[in-house]
């Protein structure tokens, strides 16, 4: 491998419109980095026009964001990555910014962020992806503690240690949300770098649909929460089904202490039997919040190999 070799990620879908000019302005900003162009079954010219540029271009059979840059990080090996998308949104210039923050150790992942500057708001007229990015930003901080910014932003850059310690385990774009979480969990270093964000071109269109992708990426908050925050997330269950016993279950106990005896018989069962689930919600909880610290032991074992590894592979 290179001393410090850069490559820039770029996963393709029916971006024949902007595919020329994203490769054209990262070949006069970064002359000296890798381009690859991973085309996800185009049903448009996008993959000849990538070739004509003679930079590095795949097709990846298999749909969907997360299996492209699953595929890249098996296939490619840089010393620094930077991804983004091939629509012409972001600017190539802030690659530098980005690389900067790899290249001086302050950061293992890098943001490209959206939304400090406001030039999100002012370019996307779509307020239900606003509400959406609010929602999965707020939802992620409140469980990390974190004030990350712009967590869906398709801009980002890594270090070769990130990469290869890193499980992509979504298929689609929910990626992005997946490697905030990841870097906030596993205590990566992460930066985030304001930029300037422009719509996509006229006659370029989103592959995004609001209600179906933002459906699937709050499901993916759901799963990440009980995979990484196990007794948090059976807790909240617990919680909703212990005041629902109560509710069900405190006028029988008057009834008992009251009279002696208990004729609400059915409310007894029901209560006792919610009673009975919370205790197992919780003991699930305990269980596989032991199995969770186990397995961040393990992967530090293994980041820790990893990591020697890369400084053995310098010498």
């Amino acid at each position: 491998m290179n001393k410090d070799k850069v490559a820039v990620l770029i996963p393709c879908y029916n971006e024949a419109l902007t595919i020329k000019k994203v490769i054209n302005d990262f070949q006069l900003v970064l002359p000296e980095a890798e381009i690859y162009v991973y085309d996800n079954n185009s049903t448009d010219n996008t993959f000849d026009i990538a070739v004509a540029e003679g930079v590095n271009v795949k097709k990846e059979p298999r749909q969907g964001k997360g299996n492209v840059i699953r595929q890249m990080f098996f296939d490619i090996d840089a010393d620094y990555y930077l991804m983004v998308d091939g629509d012409d949104t972001y600017p190539a210039e802030a690659s530098q910014l980005l690389l900067e923050e790899l290249r001086s150790g302050k950061a293992d992942m890098v943001i490209g962020d959206r939304l400090s500057n406001g030039t999100y708001y002012e370019e996307n007229k779509r307020s239900f992806h606003d509400f959406g990015n609010n929602l999965v930003k707020g939802t992620i901080n409140f469980l990390y503690k974190s004030k990350v910014s712009d967590v869906m932003t398709g801009y980002r850059g890594f270090n070769r240690i990130f990469v290869k310690s890193f499980p992509v385990m979504s298929a689609g774009f929910q990626i992005e949300t997946e490697f905030t979480i990841h870097a906030l969990d596993k205590r990566f270093k992460l930066v985030e770098i304001p930029i300037d964000y422009r719509d996509r071109p006229e006659g370029s269109e989103s592959k995004l649909n609001t209600i179906t992708d933002g459906t699937k990426v709050i499901f993916t908050i759901f799963k990440m929460c009980k995979d990484y925050k196990p007794m948090f997330f059976f807790s909240i269950f617990a919680s909703i089904f212990f005041i629902l016993a109560l509710i069900v279950g405190i006028p029988v106990i008057i009834e008992f202490f009251t009279t002696g005896f208990i004729t609400k018989l059915p409310s007894a069962v029901l209560a006792s039997g919610l009673m009975t689930f919370v205790l197992l919600l919780l003991i699930t909880g305990f269980i596989l919040d032991t199995v969770v610290t186990d397995d961040k032991k393990q992967y530090e074992l293994n980041l820790y190999r990893v990591y020697h590894e890369e400084k053995n592979d310098e010498k």
